[in-house]
């Protein structure tokens, strides 16, 4: 073949610093498109992105270029210092170290969307530590309870 292709999606699921509530209202959608033109920079795609004020789910088309976990330093990076500039009430932001990346296939694209796009919803039953453990369990990562949320 004489040239590479690929379509790799990723979901990724990622906290601020503590699980604090710091995504407000007024400034979701602002940091949404600014974490989306992150992407574009990186030739990957953000197709979808929704959250709560202490978490958010990226579902991206990663490019052929970047790393799964080099996209999301860039974007963490890049992110968080552009929110410290949007007020003093940012000026402490952070995100978590970690985050969870899960690859899916085009025939689950719809259902992520919709996940994506119902996150409010969803969580007025459930909290994000129950949604992390339920998806970790879903897609088979392994990992210690002890220490998932230090």
């Amino acid at each position: 073949m004489s040239q590479t292709l690929s379509r790799v999606l990723i979901h990724y699921v990622f906290s601020t610093r503590n699980r604090e509530s710091l995504i407000t209202p007024d400034i979701e959608s602002d940091l949404y498109a600014y974490m989306g033109g992150i992407c574009r920079a990186h030739d990957s795609s953000l197709l979808s992105m929704g959250g709560m004020p202490d978490h958010v789910h990226m579902l991206v088309v990663l490019g052929r270029k970047i790393s799964m976990s080099d996209l999301m330093m860039e974007v963490k990076k890049d992110s968080s210092k552009w929110i410290k500039t949007r007020g003093r009430e940012f000026s402490g932001f952070h995100w978590q170290d970690g985050y969870g990346a899960f690859s899916i296939g085009e025939s689950q694209r719809n259902d992520i969307l919709r996940y994506i796009a119902t996150q409010k919803e969803h969580h007025k039953t459930r909290t994000f530590k129950e949604e992390l453990v339920a998806l970790l369990e879903r897609y088979g990562v392994e990992y210690d309870p002890e220490h998932i949320w230090t």
